[in-house]
């Protein structure tokens, strides 16, 4: 019988547990972990006895997952939402892989050994989001993942497109070029900041539809808030309004981050980048196109007519390394081993760790709301009276501890991100370098 997601010991992804584990050896067993042996592993070892929100200040538990990373601990690393490092035995499978993509003819090695390889990913995606693996191709990043569905979808002069003003950059210039060259309109709409209602959100997204709204896109997790948004409810809304608006969600850092399943969110379009909550290699991603819409979505790239049903052709990129992908295996695998209640339990434990003490300054002004099931692992936060990007710049160059400075017209502060290898000393740090700040100022220099 399938595993229950959140059901995994503590210990299972430290290798062949047969043999004793302690922290010292955990970086020699890692590498040498069995990917081929890890279901039947994680099987054998399903229980844990302690509740997600129990293990999530079991630190104990965490240490063991913060020494499969190899991060320089010089450095803290509060950006985890721009690209995580991936664990050891992730590093190390790809470096085999590529290895072996070098030491035989390429041709044979990428396109007759590895490439038929992706069918046991993709089969394991699917799985463990609740999907069909034909509803699943395999990319190199959300933005690839989104402008798949972007630009593939067919869209006429003056047809409308609507999203916020919170999404992703990149895929809004993506409809902006669309605007230029084909004539559509994108519209844009604000949201409150934090919003604790979900049913407001929903509203927002249904008032602001008109008579020529043709497609939605919106984020699962706004990446500059954290902000979770109420994608079922708005993609059954939308069904019902112009004769069914398809919704193209943003999941670039909602899977693997909080415990959900593609399917329960019943949508057309889900994007995301593998690199980021489910520290997969770099430059990996994933798109899910629901079976019944992969006929009429065109990919990027072209793919013969024969594919015009098959989720591949939107893999169809041409010569380039298949470690990447295969490697998403590992990640997985090191992500069924946390369990997903347990770490998304986790990130909202480190969250509330350094954000309640930031706010007992009486300084901080959170832009994130701190309620469950409103967001989880990031947060923005707005130290009153001090200059966000300054302080940003101030906290790397003499604390070496990295954020990201949100300067967006309708607010302004600080993204933290912490991870699951993220220790509470490190918070500890971050939060006493931004008291320092408070009682003593900016440099003026």
């Amino acid at each position: 019988m399938p595993l229950a997601a959140g059901s995994l010991p503590r210990r299972a992804f430290l290798g062949s547990l047969r043999y004793p584990v302690t922290l010292a050896a955990a970086g020699a067993i890692l590498p040498t972990f069995d990917p081929a042996r890890a279901s039947a592993t994680l099987t054998e070892l399903a229980d844990h006895p302690g509740s997600p929100d129990e293990v999530a200040q079991d630190e104990t538990y965490w240490s063991q997952i913060q020494q499969a990373f190899t991060m320089d601990r010089t450095i803290i690393n509060l950006n985890n939402g721009g690209v995580s490092p991936a664990p050891r035995f992730v590093q190390e499978a790809m470096k085999r892989r590529l290895d072996h993509a070098n030491a035989y003819p390429p041709p044979v090695t990428l396109w007759q050994i590895q490439h038929p390889q992706y069918e046991d990913v993709r089969s394991r995606l699917a799985r463990q989001w609740g999907v069909d693996p034909e509803e699943i191709a395999i990319t190199r990043n959300s933005s690839e993942s989104l402008q798949i569905c972007q630009f593939g979808l067919a869209l006429r002069a003056g047809d409308e497109v609507l999203t916020t003003t919170h999404d992703y950059p990149r895929m809004i210039t993506t409809f902006k070029q669309r605007e230029r060259r084909e004539g559509i309109t994108l519209r844009q709409f604000k949201l409150p900041i934090p919003c604790e209602d979900a049913g407001a959100i929903v509203r927002l997204f249904d008032e602001n539809i008109t008579d020529k709204t043709r497609l939605i896109l919106m984020s699962h997790i706004i990446n500059i808030t954290g902000q979770i948004l109420p994608v079922k409810d708005v993609v059954a809304m939308a069904r019902k309004k112009n004769g069914g608006i398809p919704v193209i969600v943003d999941g670039a850092h909602a899977l693997a981050h909080f415990d959900f399943r593609i399917s329960d969110l019943e949508c057309d379009y889900y994007g995301v980048s593998l690199h980021k909550w489910l520290a997969a290699p770099h430059g990996t991603g994933l798109l899910y196109v629901r079976r019944d819409r992969i006929k009429d979505l065109w990919p990027l790239m072209a793919a013969s007519e024969e594919m015009q049903n098959n989720i591949r052709k939107f893999e169809e990129i041409g010569t380039h390394p298949e470690a990447n992908a295969l490697c998403i295996g590992e990640a997985l695998t090191f992500h069924q081993a946390i369990g997903g209640p347990r770490k998304e339990a986790r990130l909202r434990y480190l969250r509330d760790y350094w954000a309640h003490r930031l706010l007992a300054t009486g300084r901080a002004v959170l832009n994130t709301s701190l309620k469950p099931g409103f967001s989880c692992g990031i947060a923005n936060v707005r130290i009153e009276g001090l200059d966000t990007a300054r302080l940003q710049g101030w906290l790397w160059d003499k604390r070496h501890i990295l954020t990201v400075a949100i300067i967006h017209e309708e607010f302004n502060g600080l993204r933290v991100t912490p991870s699951v290898y993220t220790t509470l000393e490190e918070l500890d740090r971050f939060v006493e370098a931004v008291e320092h700040i408070i009682r003593h100022g900016l440099p003026s220099v």
